[in-house]
């Protein structure tokens, strides 16, 4: 059975359609990891995406790349 799941981000609102079992794990992993349902399928779909376009890194390097750059960001903002 299919489940539609709803995904908003900063800028846009979607649907997307999932198994049970993945909302389920997703619903799981994100108590686990303190973030909503919605939030923990964007990481999921990020990390999945960038680990596609970068096949040669780790998941950990894939996290580490994506804290220093919301480090980047975050400082910018203190300077601006």
């Amino acid at each position: 059975m299919l489940r539609i799941f709803q995904l908003s981000t900063e800028h846009s609102m979607g649907i997307v359609k999932i198994e049970d079992e993945l909302h389920e794990d997703a619903r799981r992993a994100s108590t686990v990891m303190c973030r909503s349902i919605n939030a923990q399928a964007e990481f999921w779909m990020k990390v999945g995406m960038l680990a596609e376009a970068n096949p040669t890194l780790s998941f950990n390097d894939i996290v580490k790349m994506q804290l220093e750059s919301a480090q980047m960001k975050m400082a910018g903002k203190a300077v601006a």
